[in-house]
């Protein structure tokens, strides 16, 4: 759907639960007509044209005959059938959603049957475009829809469902007034002025300030935001047996790293998510760092070395038993003489066993956890949480960024704002309206007021078929 060429209210159909065995299976249609299309292929057809909106009418899907006598039609699944009508469904149009058996061929057989009889398949996103090309909704609140589909955590779904409900839109909206009474107010001094001699100075910027600092916080939220969304990358690495594989075991509370006092257990890196306090991660179990003759476990060594690199933060294990070791040592000195902007916790493993509490002097923070008895790992988890999210509240009482794009429209918009605040005292104050009326037009992109259609299709076509 880049181009967005489709035909406006032609009807729609596609299947909107996933194509696998399941107790239920919904098939979804839209546009002008399609409830008189679908009572073709209803056994009640009189009953679904006479359902009024968000009404539920029962009866079978049929595959009509040839000869049109529905006697012999063939029956294809029992099914409830929803009707929404225009303009109160998702869509803004009339809708249907046909409730079906969830066998994989049952739903095939209605969603090709709908195919025959009038609809188009739909692309990618367009029931979630339609809504908002006919006002259900804005861009803040449709991108919220493929985050939460999209969403690992609670906390991120959470983040997601606060733009969905319209607090970003709200935020925004808020703002955009703001400006508009700004520009109200200059308009009123240019037109009748005290001082013909000079307005500028008669100019009070404080709302403007405050419109600033509004947009300032707006456009730093997406820093926190984002790691919400995209997770990071959380590398364990150590020498062999400085607990690895039970710490990996223990984040994700099951059994999926082999765990042996055999050095040299762990040859390749494996990798689940996981959650720290919120924040979705990608956690690298990997092979512990040694000098060694043996040529695959050399690979891993170097494999865990590139994991590192790349990482969003290091969990670098040490044995609290054994403390840290000169290995150890050299380790984290080349990190912080490297001056990489890589973040790296040290973690004591098996405090059960050590005999006191261990702390490093090279200036690394670290903390001493049992991964067998889940002593401090609520700590360890805490610490990551804060590192990632660069110490930054996870649980916002404001409304939060949900993409690049709305980023850079926002930054876009702050930029307006500070070079009409660099205007004030200096020239005329309609240099100052034009800055401030393209700001509102950049808050508009971030709504959809103002979007080009490349923009549209870009957002858009990333959604799944039936969203």
């Amino acid at each position: 759907m880049t181009n967005l060429g489709y035909t406006p209210e032609e009807p729609i159909a596609a299947i909107a639960t996933a194509l696998a065995p399941s107790a239920l299976g919904i098939v979804r249609c839209s546009g002008k007509s399609c409830v008189e299309l679908v009572s073709k292929i209803f056994s009640r057809p009189k009953a679904l044209l006479a359902a009024k909106g968000n009404e539920i009418v029962y009866g079978w899907i049929i595959a009509p005959c040839q000869s049109g006598q529905s006697k012999n039609s063939e029956k294809i699944d029992e099914v409830l059938v929803s009707v929404f009508r225009a303009p109160k469904s998702f869509t803004g149009e009339d809708m249907v959603e046909i409730s079906c058996h969830g066998g994989v061929n049952v739903v095939m057989a209605i969603y090709s049957l709908l195919l025959s009889n009038g609809f188009r398949a739909a692309e990618k996103g367009e029931f979630s475009f339609r809504a908002f090309i006919n006002g259900k909704t804005d861009l803040t609140r449709a991108e919220a829809i493929r985050e939460i589909i999209d969403s690992k955590t609670d906390t991120s779904r959470s983040h997601a469902a606060g733009r969905l409900s319209g607090n970003l839109f709200d935020t925004i909206d808020e703002i955009k007034k703001k400006i508009t009474d700004i520009i109200a107010n200059i308009e009123v001094e240019i037109e009748y002025p005290e001082d013909e001699e000079t307005i500028a100075e008669s100019f009070d910027d404080s709302e403007l300030r405050g419109v600033e600092k509004e947009l300032s916080d707006l456009a730093l939220s997406w820093k926190s935001e984002k790691i919400y969304q995209d997770g990071a990358r959380v590398v364990l690495c150590g020498k062999t047996n400085a607990g690895k594989s039970s710490l990996f075991n223990a984040l994700l509370k099951e059994e999926r790293a082999i765990v042996s006092d055999i050095e040299g257990t762990t040859r390749d890196f494996i990798e689940s998510w996981v959650s720290f306090d919120g924040i979705p991660a990608r956690l690298f179990d990997t092979a512990g760092l040694r000098e060694t003759e043996d040529v695959i476990e050399q690979r891993g060594v170097e494999i865990t070395k590139g994991l590192s690199d790349e990482a969003d933060l290091i969990l670098y294990l040490v044995d609290s038993t054994v403390g840290l070791t000169d290995d150890d040592n050299d380790f984290l000195k080349d990190h912080a003489a490297g001056k990489s902007r890589i973040p790296l916790l040290i973690v004591f493993t098996k405090a059960d066993l050590a005999s006191e509490i261990v702390f490093s002097e090279l200036g690394f923070d670290s903390v001493q956890v049992s991964s067998k008895s889940g002593e401090k790992i609520s700590e360890l988890c805490d610490k990551v949480k804060i590192i990632l999210s660069a110490g930054e509240k996870s649980e916002r009482n404001s409304a939060g960024l949900g993409s690049e794009r709305q980023k850079t429209a926002v930054e876009q918009a702050l930029s307006c704002v500070r070079h009409a605040l660099s205007l004030t005292n200096d020239y005329a104050l309609d240099a100052v309206v034009q800055d401030l009326e393209d700001s509102l037009d950049f808050l508009g992109e971030v709504t959809g007021e103002v979007t080009p259609d490349d923009v549209l299709g870009s957002i858009f076509s990333r959604f799944c078929v039936g969203k």
